[in-house]
């Protein structure tokens, strides 16, 4: 079985970010692999563990992006491919899902795996965009699935209850939290991945024009959210904490 994972290199939302000339500073960002595309590796292994075949992990960036793609060749994938776009003015989920879609054109897939959403821009558009390009099945925000042959079964979260799909491959397929608990790379896989082939491409090699994968957004700017200010808490009768709620509510808040 073929199976590829779409990774993406994000910031850690988890440690301290700032903001420099309306963009995310890099030197004081932590990188990471998107967490939602940890499930999709995960998930990728276990397959091929019980199926065979082979995991590829495919991420569309810079050559940065190459600390990640070790990573999860240390968590147990075979190959990787990094396909460079630094030479791209600008990039968004149409550029992304247009050279991977350049990419897969003339490969042999089964299954494609991808996170959810990235947790960085939050949009979760490059994997329903890549399936439609390639005209093939997609099921977003999964967290089951069961291979029999070329019959897939799914279960997926839709808002706190669960859909049970039946498809078949090829197919493309994100993955919600729940799905797997991703494993830790363990020194013998960062040993071995090491060793691991990584391949990297360039946009040239996919034979694409530049002005066929051109950035269709724009990014007008990025600022840190309010500090939120101290509430209030009101005291004495409840009528006379009702009268004063309502009386806020229309002097200060201005929302009746």
């Amino acid at each position: 079985m073929n199976l590829y994972v779409i990774l993406k290199r994000t910031f850690d939302t988890e440690e301290k970010i700032s903001i420099s000339n309306g963009e995310i500073s890099h030197d004081s960002a932590e990188y990471i692999i998107n967490p939602y595309d940890e499930y999709a590796i995960e998930e990728a292994i276990t397959l091929r563990d019980a199926h065979g075949g082979e995991v590829t992990v495919v991420t569309v960036g810079t050559e940065e992006s190459e600390k990640e793609l070790r990573t999860a060749l240390a968590m147990g994938a075979d190959k990787a491919v990094l396909i460079d776009t630094e030479e791209l003015d600008s990039t968004d989920q149409y550029t992304t899902s247009a050279v991977l879609a350049e990419f897969f054109k003339d490969k042999e897939y089964d299954l494609i795996l991808g996170g959810n959403v990235a947790i960085d821009n939050g949009s979760g558009q490059v994997g329903p965009r890549l399936a439609e390009l390639l005209g093939i099945p997609q099921v977003t925000t999964i967290t089951k699935i069961e291979i029999n042959g070329t019959d897939v079964f799914i279960e997926r979260d839709v808002e706190g209850d669960v859909e049970k799909i039946e498809t078949s491959l090829p197919l493309l397929v994100t993955a919600q939290q729940g799905l797997n608990e991703p494993r830790y790379p363990s020194l013998p896989g960062i040993m071995k991945a090491k060793k691991k082939p990584l391949e990297t491409l360039e946009i040239d090699d996919l034979d694409i024009d530049e002005e066929d994968v051109e950035a269709k957004t724009k990014t007008v700017e990025v600022f840190m959210p309010p500090k939120k200010e101290a509430g209030k808490i009101l005291s004495g009768e409840l009528n006379d904490q009702v009268k004063e709620l309502v009386s806020l509510l229309r002097s200060e808040a201005k929302v009746i």
